[in-house]
């Protein structure tokens, strides 16, 4: 492994140990509620448009919580949403915040082959970028889907033109998931020499194993006491900032409710009254910034890891 410099975040506080605090990264996957992969064999994509659509409400939602605590994020757009709602993607953007990809169909990446991975990303920029006018940069994959069967999908960013991806979610799952990689940014070394930097979910190491940290279905689930106590250990001892992500649809607890797998439904469903107030907690706690200014700072730089990225081949 060889090592680079990569920008620092920007500290707006001092730790007890003396070390300045991390802005912390804030991300949202913009989606509605029936796109969601939990629920994907009894919706098919082709309904969509019969469904009642609650994500221009609940994304508001979110960027309102957001003003009222003066905090930016990073809000990943699945396509399907930015090209049927293109006012929405630019009230996110007018407000300051950074737009990018969450792919445009919502499938996971390794159902798909690397032409129609492609195909699916470039339709999702247009969306993005037609309604905006703004160039995206950054990817995250629907449901954390870039696993070891389908790292060739960085190949693919990176010559569409990526500078970011935050899909590798370094823990055991049943949907997702690889196990033993990197927890900490870093960066894909890829083919023809290019690069992809990698900001993967925050993760705690308990009994020899990865938890995940503050996000989603786990800042709903797990204690908040949990959560802050993940918080403390990453700006007391590790000194980096902790990705937070959530779906617009978990500030809905209104929403319509879906037949799926009793799994599916413990997931989705579990404590979305209390999702707001959880949220409020960390943005009255913390700072946040969105990747952008991760990847945009320039002061105090420091090590990142550069990784040869194994590309598992498809057949």
């Amino acid at each position: 492994m060889t090592r680079k410099n990569v920008p620092a975040m920007k500290p707006e506080a001092i730790s007890s140990n003396g070390h300045p605090k991390p802005v912390h990264i804030l991300s949202v996957d913009v989606e509605d509620y029936f796109m969601v992969e939990a629920f994907s064999a009894v919706v098919d994509r082709r309904s969509w448009n019969s469904w009642e659509s609650r994500v221009v409400a609940s994304t508001r939602r979110a960027l309102d919580l957001f003003d009222r605590h003066h905090a930016k994020a990073t809000f990943f757009f699945v396509g399907w949403v930015a090209e049927k709602f293109p006012e929405l993607v630019r009230d996110v953007h007018s407000r300051g915040h950074e737009l990018a990809c969450h792919s445009y169909w919502h499938r996971t990446v390794y159902s798909l082959s690397p032409e129609e991975f492609r195909t699916d990303t470039r339709a999702a920029i247009a969306a993005i970028e037609d309604a905006s006018g703004v160039k995206v940069r950054g990817y995250r994959a629907p449901s954390w889907s870039i696993t070891k069967d389908s790292l060739w999908a960085l190949d693919i960013l990176a010559e569409e033109g990526f500078t970011y991806d935050s899909s590798i979610y370094p823990i055991h799952h049943d949907l997702y998931g690889v196990p033993g990689a990197q927890r900490f940014p870093y960066a894909h070394q890829l083919k023809d020499n290019q690069t992809l930097l990698e900001f993967p979910p925050t993760t705690v190491r308990l009994l020899g194993q990865n938890l995940p940290g503050a996000g989603g279905g786990y800042l709903r689930i797990f204690p908040m006491a949990y959560t802050h106590r993940v918080f403390r250990q990453f700006e007391e001892e590790y000194r980096e900032s902790v990705v937070v992500y959530f779906h617009p649809w978990e500030l809905d607890p209104e929403q319509p409710r879906i037949r799926g797998k009793w799994k599916s439904r413990l997931r989705h469903y579990t404590n979305l009254p209390k999702m707001e107030h959880r949220l409020e907690s960390l943005l009255r706690t913390y700072s946040f910034q969105p990747f952008s200014s991760l990847v945009a700072s320039q002061e105090a730089p420091e090590e990142m890891p550069v990784v040869e990225t194994a590309r598992a081949r498809h057949e």
